[in-house]
């Protein structure tokens, strides 16, 4: 699953959690569905941001030459 697909799952997540129709038993796994997509938001964060340290690492290497 993208961090996209998760961040819009998180936001379906966010609504129905809001809708008082949703039981207790479900807003219960609800919200551990939504605690899982968060640590997987950002873990695929800290992973971009671990590339793009990498990026300007070489970057600036290069411009060091």
């Amino acid at each position: 699953m993208t961090f996209e697909e998760k961040n819009e799952r998180l936001k379906e997540i966010i609504t129905l959690l809001q809708d008082k129709k949703t039981t207790l038993s479900e807003a219960v796994a609800l919200y551990e569905e939504g605690v899982k997509l968060s640590k997987g938001c950002l873990k695929d964060i800290k992973n971009a941001k671990g590339k793009l340290i990498e990026i300007q690492q070489i970057i600036d290497e290069i411009e060091g030459e």
